[in-house]
């Protein structure tokens, strides 16, 4: 190629690339002139903006009413956290309770030991809301369960010392009062109404960041995770810390207390979910009235309507709950309930699915007279049924009946008791123990009732017999390491026996 012509050809691709920008300038300038000729009027560029919601408004009316709640717990002076030299113990207490558990200094070599007082040490921060100017707050159960105090912080940096008024585990639901007058407060809303793909906000404290808001859609109406409560599923992100906080529609409204999360890390993977809180309200108001719920029992086991059982006993469609076994002396057997049959109707509400019948009896005031619809050798029929009272929660009557020797012998301050037998289905290999209560090196770790030991030590947990012989053996200068099962997230925890 001769010198002259890579100058013309240069020059060439010059003149080139300027047209091509006069041209692309000349583009925009339509563009930004005339939207009409790529189609977009000004009207359905508005509109597109328009279309994505402005949370602005939202959480500055709703924010103020949302609390930081931190709860202590009191142990002896200069006792030894469990397991809070090693720094996984730490990053556990971290990601499951939002804060880290302060270290306490070693004591000195050769002194005596000065005699041993109780102080109150950090145990874990959740949310909550206000729902009145008077200073009745809402949280989960699982926030303030096992707290020797609970303190309730305002978004203007108020704090208050909490008293529980009620709480109730088979719902997760928690009533506070604190000492306040013409506090922010919010309005609750209908989550019948909710409908999935609708926008909605959670506002808490995750890992103790005080009112951090988060958004999303609902995502299900109606998710079946306990016998009490069709959940509410959405994927806003709630992580530890979040756990008690509003969920809030468009309309500034609460619909819901986050409560749970779907983890196989500990934090947020897309799926959360919220008590509705139309349930959540029956509960607060009988713990405001007794301390307590009161719920109603018919005394059946049952499972799910398939098409193939339906089909074969003339069931139009597979609907209802399937009587498995009715506990003998019980209400259902004393109105002639039987095995194999099918409960249709409760009270004139259909039962569409096994898990509708359960919350249908449990809101019925026990004494009451219940009619009952079943489906037996193809024909319905219909009896009356007395509701009984459900029975105060296992785990307390049996913490209440331990004694004070057999609690002094516990190193690690965990009670358990036999799985039952829909948890042995849950639990791979149909093995190990649930925890009943918990206290001392235990609750410092995090565990809770409700959580179920596989191993300890490596070594497979059977039942609660072996567990206490296990627990015996322990080697009381050396953490003791335990596989413990929470929802569908397992994971190791060490624990460090506490000094008799």
């Amino acid at each position: 190629m001769k010198k002259s012509q890579f100058f013309v050809n240069a020059k060439s691709v010059s003149t080139l690339f300027s047209t091509l920008l006069t041209t692309a300038v000349l583009s925009a300038s339509m563009v930004v002139l005339a939207p009409g000729v790529l189609g977009l009027t000004p009207s359905a560029m508005a509109a597109s903006v328009a279309g994505l919601p402005d949370f602005t408004e939202l959480v500055e009316k709703t924010g103020p009413a949302v609390v930081n709640i931190r709860t202590t717990e009191k142990v002896m002076q200069g006792q030894a956290m469990p397991g809070m030299e090693d720094e996984q113990m730490q990053e556990f207490f971290r990601r499951f309770f939002g804060a880290p558990m302060p270290k306490q200094a070693p004591a000195p070599k050769n002194r005596k030991a000065p005699q041993q007082q109780e102080e109150e040490v950090p145990r874990g921060v959740g949310s909550g809301f206000i729902i009145s100017q008077d200073g009745y707050v809402l949280t989960n159960t699982h926030v303030v369960d096992g707290a020797s105090e609970v303190y309730v912080k305002l978004t203007d940096k108020r704090e208050f010392k909490a008293k529980v008024i009620g709480a109730d585990k088979r719902t997760d639901v928690a009533v506070l009062k604190i000492e306040g007058g013409k506090l922010p407060r919010l309005n609750i809303g209908d989550s019948e109404k909710i409908k999935a793909g609708e926008w909605v906000i959670a506002i808490g404290s995750p890992f103790d960041l005080d009112n951090t808001v988060t958004a999303g859609i609902v995502s299900a109406k109606a998710r079946d995770t306990g016998d009490y409560l069709p959940l509410i599923q959405t994927d806003v992100a709630v992580n530890p810390g979040n756990s008690g906080g509003p969920l809030i529609n468009m309309r500034g409204e609460v619909i819901g207390i986050n409560s749970q999360i779907y983890s196989r890390s500990g934090g947020y993977m897309g799926i959360s979910f919220a008590i509705p809180i139309d349930e959540a309200m029956r509960v607060v108001e009988q713990l405001k009235s007794s301390g307590k719920v009161t719920r109603g029992r018919i005394g059946v086991q049952i499972g799910e309507v398939s098409k193939d059982v339906a089909e074969s006993i003339g069931l139009p469609k597979a609907q209802g709950a399937l009587v498995s076994r009715v506990e003998s002396g019980g209400p259902a057997e004393k109105a002639g309930l039987q095995d194999g049959d099918v409960i249709l109707k409760f009270n004139g509400v259909a039962v569409e699915k096994s898990s509708d019948l359960p919350r249908m009896v449990g809101v019925t005031k026990p004494g009451s007279k219940a009619v009952v619809s079943v489906w037996r050798k193809g024909a319905a029929r219909e009896v009356t049924v007395t509701i009984a009272e459900v029975e105060a929660d296992k785990s307390a009557q049996k913490a209440d009946k331990k004694s004070k020797k057999e609690q002094a012998s516990n190193v690690l301050g965990i009670y358990v008791s036999d799985l039952s037998d829909a948890q042995r289905k849950e639990v791979p290999g149909g093995q190990g123990v649930v925890i009943d209560t918990v206290d001392g090196a235990a609750a410092q770790v995090g565990l809770r009732a409700g959580d179920i030991i596989l191993t300890m030590n490596n070594a497979d947990v059977k039942d609660a017999k072996q567990f206490a012989a296990m627990l015996a053996k322990l080697d009381p200068k050396k953490a003791a390491v335990l596989l413990v099962r929470r929802g569908d997230a397992t994971q190791f925890v060490p624990i460090r026996p506490q000094a008799q």
